[in-house]
């Protein structure tokens, strides 16, 4: 496949000996990549990333537990950057791939909205290192990767093409572009009314073109250049216009036209000493709940975090350029087992379950292929401790228009795919579409195997199914249908 970047591309025709160690172990010039692509694709991932140091406290501290406990903003924010970047690193060590790793969203959200309900936070963390451990135990007996290998290459390819629309729509909705209407139809619109109202919005669309151009004129370090670019501007807008927070102390939209998380201004002392009381804060004795219960929620979490998992390292591999026609890429069996580990360890110091971030293509887009700019990434998030200030110059509309850009190279990938038979385009379509329509990785991927294997062997094509594929999707099956299975038990 070939590489998103073009001048990655030029370099790696032409077979060049390592410059060291270090250039060895992670195979920097054998895929045709240098240093400072895989420090530039280490940073660029990092500040699209960087907003989870301050989404992932917001969204867990929304929850409020079965006795009435609340986690603490800034220790959560402490720990998700203490975790992102441990997990980031040691992952671009064993893999040697340049995928990122943090607090996956939704899976934080369901621990908040759902499972708090019924249990303590410490509890609930408990059942994400449960999740984790049986995600590292189907790796380890190589279960999951014949899961992974079960899976036809046409969804493969779908899959990559559906992350790159989500990511591209995480992009649209986290910069005002595209925004909940509040009525029945059309369920979503452009910005206010139809309209681009806001300077935040807007500063996204001139970052979003500047980027564009610059990576359309194959300008060496396009994205980041284009980050900074937007976040300079936007710090100069703020100082100007000293628009504000888009929320209130309350946690309610209080102005309207204001930077939706973090308000880009250099203001305060840059420096602070982390909170990480949270470390630890586990505890497995699970006896207030059922043991029925405790299975559900377990079950949900394994599925999101497996699939989603999947299908992210998928996209990204081949976005990468470092997948085979099949879509298996080098060491996937370190990796699986590394993104298990990545769930025990979110759950051990309660920033929630760590998995690999789509963002990461923003990363590989700017020329990172291996796990050299991981230490980048997570040598950055590792200071986002100490520097929780810093990381909130960039505001989220700007690192906004580097998702969409990544979004429309990723969505390249769907000229790989024959479309020509309607038992492939049926599948292709709703994995590609039920991702950004359903904002999860895992719904799609569900809706592209049970379609996969109902179609195929309702129109005389069973044998074509693998027979994983089928035990799969009855899986997905069951967990699209989780919500009436709980109320029939009684949950």
């Amino acid at each position: 496949m070939a590489s998103a970047d073009p001048t990655t591309q030029s370099e790696s025709a032409v077979p060049r000996e390592p410059k060291n160690r270090v250039d060895r172990y992670f195979n920097i010039t054998e895929r045709g990549s240098s240093f400072s692509a895989e420090i530039r694709g280490g940073l660029v991932t990092f500040v699209t990333m960087a907003y989870i140091v301050i989404l992932n406290p917001i969204i867990l501290t929304s929850g409020v537990d079965v006795e009435g406990n609340t986690l603490s903003f800034p220790a959560v924010s402490a720990v998700t950057a203490l975790t992102a970047g441990v997990m980031t690193i040691l992952f671009g060590l064993v893999s040697r791939l340049p995928f990122g790793f943090a607090a996956g969203l939704g899976i934080n959200a369901f621990l908040a909205f759902s499972v708090v309900g019924q249990v303590t936070w410490p509890e609930a963390m408990a059942i994400v290192v449960i999740n984790g451990a049986l995600i590292v135990l189907l790796a380890a007996t190589g279960l999951r990767r014949m899961i992974f290998n079960a899976v036809p290459v046409e969804l493969k390819l779908a899959i990559t093409v559906g992350i790159g629309l989500f990511i591209a729509f995480i992009g649209f909705v986290n910069s005002g572009f595209v925004t909940a209407t509040g009525q029945g139809s059309p369920p979503v619109g452009l910005g206010g009314d139809g309209s681009i109202v806001t300077i935040p919005t807007l500063l996204f669309v001139l970052t979003l073109l500047i980027t564009g151009v610059l990576v359309a004129a194959k300008v060496k370090g396009g994205l980041l250049i284009g980050l900074v670019v937007g976040t300079i501007g936007a710090v100069i807008v703020e100082a100007v216009a000293h628009l504000g927070p888009q929320v209130g102390a309350d946690g309610e939209i209080a102005n309207a036209g204001g930077w939706s998380l973090t308000v880009p201004e250099l203001s305060g002392a840059p420096f602070s000493i982390p909170d990480l009381s949270l470390v630890g804060a586990v505890d497995f004795n699970l006896g207030r709940v059922g043991i029925v219960t405790v299975i559900m929620l377990v079950f949900t979490l394994l599925f999101t975090n497996f699939f989603d998992a999947m299908g992210t390292m998928t996209g990204l591999s081949r976005e990468a350029g470092v997948s085979d026609e099949k879509g298996n890429f080098p060491r996937i069996k370190s990796a699986l087992v590394v993104e298990g580990v990545g769930a025990i360890a979110g759950g051990l110091t309660s920033s929630s379950s760590n998995t690999v971030f789509v963002e990461s293509g923003a990363g590989i887009g700017e020329g990172a292929r291996t796990g050299f700019a991981n230490l980048i990434t997570g040598g950055m998030f590792l200071l986002a401790m100490f520097f929780t200030p810093l990381t909130q110059i960039v505001p989220t509309e700007v690192a906004a228009a580097a998702l969409v850009i990544v979004g429309a190279m990723m969505m390249a990938q769907i000229k790989h795919i024959d479309l020509s038979d309607f038992r492939v385009l049926l599948p292709v379509f709703l994995t590609i579409s039920v991702m950004p329509m359903t904002y999860s990785i895992a719904n799609g991927i569900g809706a592209g195997f049970v379609s996969w294997a109902l179609v195929h062997a309702l129109s005389g094509r069973a044998k074509q199914v693998h027979w994983l594929l089928w035990i799969v999707s009855a899986g997905f099956v069951i967990f699209f249908a989780r919500g009436p299975l709980e109320s029939l038990m009684g949950m």
